[in-house]
């Protein structure tokens, strides 16, 4: 595939990425423009910062899928307000009639660190501020399961859709903190009953466990980090549009996949080449 021009493998597929701003979900936007979609990001940071030490905008990221020819509509949305999020939802079909894919990737509370505490510090969970069971419920599970529940209406009313949400090994492991863990399994539960109820509707709905990937913040920390078998912010991206393409999408709803593996299924390589290898429990 072209690194420089769309092909047309997902062309009149509309897509939401969320979080898009910055890591995995402007990765992905990017991935699904490459191939054709019309993308739609949202996040909370709208345009550049000096606030934010990771730096991203959804600006940035519409900037650069229109450097490769793609299509991509930004929208600030606060995915933690309601209304924010109804209005995300009410544009996307005024101005396309349909939604297509729904990528949840917004997120709260980056991975046990967003609140000014040093994790690595603390004895466990009772010395955690509350502040990060509440950020990776509302922005992280509560967020994916509002956007889905919007998402669906519209996708019932066209009989088809895909929605993938994102977890981690975290999800099945004691030693990773308990607001993260607990977060992680309650998504991934979540991806499973939400497949149960779509599926008389043919909507798909997938939950996938990206390897290490080489966002802003793991870069920034490069030195506490093992990149030898690392995945680009594009790979997760490019397993989606296999999945969206797949003629037996169905049969895989409501399954919890290591996208590394799935890659391996659909021949999917990363941007450079490389076959990264899926991750296991023993590997985080």
């Amino acid at each position: 595939m072209s690194n420089s021009n769309p092909t047309t493998n997902l062309k009149n597929k509309v897509a939401l990425v969320t979080g898009a701003s910055r890591g995995i979900g402007k990765g992905i936007a990017i991935a699904l423009a490459r191939e054709g979609a019309t993308v739609y990001i949202s996040g909370r940071t709208d345009v550049p910062s000096s606030k934010n030490s990771l730096g991203g905008s959804l600006e940035e990221t519409q900037a650069e899928i229109h450097s490769l020819g793609g299509v991509c509509i930004p929208i600030r949305c606060d995915h933690t307000v309601d209304q924010e999020v109804d209005d995300l939802f009410a544009q996307i079909i005024e101005e396309s009639g349909k939604i297509d894919l729904l990528i949840n990737c917004a997120w709260g509370g980056y991975e046990y660190f967003n609140d000014g505490t040093e994790f690595w510090k603390e004895d466990g969970f009772w010395s955690a501020p509350m502040e990060r069971w509440d950020k990776m419920f509302s922005a992280g599970v509560r967020a994916g399961y509002n956007a889905s529940r919007i998402a669906s209406n519209h996708m019932i009313k066209q009989g088809s859709g895909l929605i993938v949400n994102f977890s981690f090994w975290a999800s099945q492991q004691n030693d990773k903190g308990v607001a993260y863990g607990v977060a992680k399994a309650a998504t991934d539960r979540m991806t499973e009953i939400m497949a149960h109820e779509l599926q008389k509707h043919h909507i798909a709905v997938v939950c996938l466990y990206p390897g290490i990937v080489r966002t802003e913040a793991v870069l920034k920390a490069v030195d506490h980090f093992d990149l030898s078998n690392s995945e680009s912010t594009e790979f997760m991206g490019r397993i989606i549009s296999k999945l969206t393409t797949d003629p037996e999408l169905m049969k895989k709803s409501g399954k919890i996949f290591i996208g590394a593996r799935l890659a391996l299924e659909y021949g999917v390589l990363d941007t450079d080449g490389r076959q990264p290898r899926p991750l296991s429990p023993e590997d985080v």
